[in-house]
């Protein structure tokens, strides 16, 4: 049941003055549950006892931690189709990315819950004392990674289920031992309170400490900045725009005590096409780019946003192709009346530049909060000149980027902002002739894609869901599979302890039985 309420721990609370709702853009109509956003009294309790649950949270077993995980998933999997009816009536989104998106969320939990209970991501190491070294006597050092302290995520408008409340953000910090307060996101605040209802319910069934997570309603800013100023909160998970991610991460380094921003936020992801893959496989590929800007709406992250080749014949068939492609496809709703107003603004600010051509966009008449696509083309001297295209239009839109030779394209790469993808489309092994090219490309971005599009973030231990600033806040840090828990841990030594009073990770018995690295070596054994 969804009541509007926050969750402030095990507790539902709505003190605050200020309502809102969610809207559904399909019917174009608000949906009916009232949400009371958190006041500054819920704000300061929610991290009052997310400080408090810290002093035991962080001290739980990885064994006790990954039952609470897979309670958590349990629990999102009871709420059946309530919890998918929602999400869609929030959204716009269709039932099938909606139990997608799900099926998703379930999996980043139970992952995280298989890494702590297994025990090695710790990183335990140890080196032991030397006490005859000459000149000096060798210390016992040993070494592990341990949790922050309460963190505060943001639930993304993009993805309510994956990338919010019981995203992998919060799934992730859970896991390393941290707290979790999530800003829940005002256009799908009753997925986020039902999924808050399934984490909550978790935590009481395995026993979690009251405080381990809270859901805090906000309709606007002020709760995001409150929260993040606060001095008990220790760390920060976002995934959005440039804008917001920056202004959290300038927020956060005013502190008396700064703490980390793991932002995720905008990318145009460029695409390079080689001039053999141009001539061979023209009409393919641009019929694959068009279902790939399209895809959602072209509301993801990776969406292709650009598209980079060498002037030539194939080149001009291949925006011709691209643009014949894209308008067969029919239009789909946005999120929400917002981000088509922002898509529009956008897209007409893109389009007034000059130099620029339109060689697509969508003409016919489409429903209310329906994104009609569009595709642009530029020479490499005009995108070199002029960085408002450089800027992310976030829906289906690609411009296509026309350069005079190999050297303006590996200029042009090497003059992007950070991005999350890059991708090459080559023919045989065409791709080798080009090593400034990927060099450059490889510079610029977190992952690099061959012979496929970058839209699609698949969930394992080698994806790096990150990159230079302002693709996101920290490039050496992945927000996607289970090499993300390290955003929310530091490395911690202990110098001379008394092996009874070492945690069981750095114990000589190695009562885990993990992974460890001793004196050099990676070894399971006892010392």
């Amino acid at each position: 049941m969804i009541t509007g309420k926050n969750y402030l721990g095990n507790q539902l609370s709505a003190k605050g003055s200020i309502t809102y709702k969610t809207f559904n853009p399909q019917l174009n109509i608000e949906n009916e549950s009232v949400f009371i956003e958190a006041n500054s009294e819920e704000i300061n309790q929610a991290v009052t006892i997310a400080t408090s649950a810290f002093k035991s949270f962080r001290n739980i077993s990885g064994k006790r931690k990954a039952e609470f995980l897979n309670a958590i998933a349990d629990e999102i999997l009871a709420l059946d189709d309530k919890l998918i009816t929602t999400y869609c009536s929030e959204t716009g989104l269709p039932e099938g990315r909606a139990r997608g998106e799900r099926g998703r969320t379930i999996g980043q939990l139970r992952s995280f819950a298989n890494l702590v209970e297994e025990g090695s991501w710790v990183e335990a190491t140890i080196d032991t004392s030397q006490p005859k070294r000459k000149p000096q006597p060798k210390p016992d050092i040993r070494k592990m990674n341990i949790p922050l302290g309460p963190v505060v995520v943001f639930g993304a408008s993009n993805f309510p289920l994956a990338y919010s409340t019981a995203g992998g953000d919060t799934a992730a910090a859970l896991a390393a031992g941290c707290p979790v307060i999530i800003k829940s996101h005002p256009m799908h605040a009753g997925t986020g309170e039902l999924v808050a209802s399934a984490i909550v319910k978790a935590a009481e069934k395995t026993g979690m400490p009251n405080g381990v997570f809270s859901n805090l309603n906000s309709s606007g800013i002020e709760v995001g900045q409150q929260l993040v100023s606060h001095p008990e909160v220790k760390a920060v998970g976002f995934t959005g725009s440039i804008h917001g991610g920056r202004a959290l991460l300038d927020l956060a380094a005013k502190r008396d005590e700064p703490i980390p921003v793991f932002a995720e936020m905008g990318s145009i992801n460029p695409v390079v096409i080689l001039p053999n893959a141009l001539q061979n496989r023209n009409e393919s590929i641009a019929k694959t780019y068009a279902s790939s800007i399209t895809l959602g709406t072209g509301q993801f992250c990776t969406n292709p946003g650009l598209i980079l080749g060498i002037k030539s014949k194939s080149l001009a068939d291949f925006i011709q192709n691209l643009s014949d492609e894209i308008v067969k496809i029919e239009p789909s709703c946005m999120l929400h009346p917002n981000i088509i107003g922002a898509y529009e603004t956008n897209k007409q600010h893109a389009l007034a530049q000059t130099n620029l051509s339109v060689t697509a966009d969508y003409g016919r008449n489409v429903q209310t909060n329906y994104a009609k696509q569009a595709i642009t083309t530029v020479e490499g001297k005009t995108f070199l000149e002029n960085s408002t295209l450089h800027q992310e239009v976030f829906g289906p839109f690609s411009l296509v980027v026309q350069c005079e030779n190999e050297n303006q394209l590996e200029q042009i790469i090497s003059q992007l902002e950070g991005q999350l993808t890059g991708t090459v489309i080559s023919d045989g092994n065409e791709v080798a002739d080009y090593p400034k090219i990927i060099s450059a490309l490889q510079n610029r971005v977190g992952r690099i894609i061959f012979n496929g599009v970058p839209t699609g973030v698949e969930v394992c231990p080698s994806m790096v869901h990150g990159g230079p600033y302002p693709s996101s806040t920290d490039s050496r840090f992945t927000a996607v599979g289970i090499h993300s828990i390290k955003r929310w841990v530091r490395p911690f030594s202990y110098q001379q302890w008394p092996n009874t009073l070492l945690p069981d990770e750095l114990k000589n018995e190695n009562p885990l039985d993990i992974s460890r690295l001793v004196n050099g070596e990676q070894t399971s054994a006892q010392i």
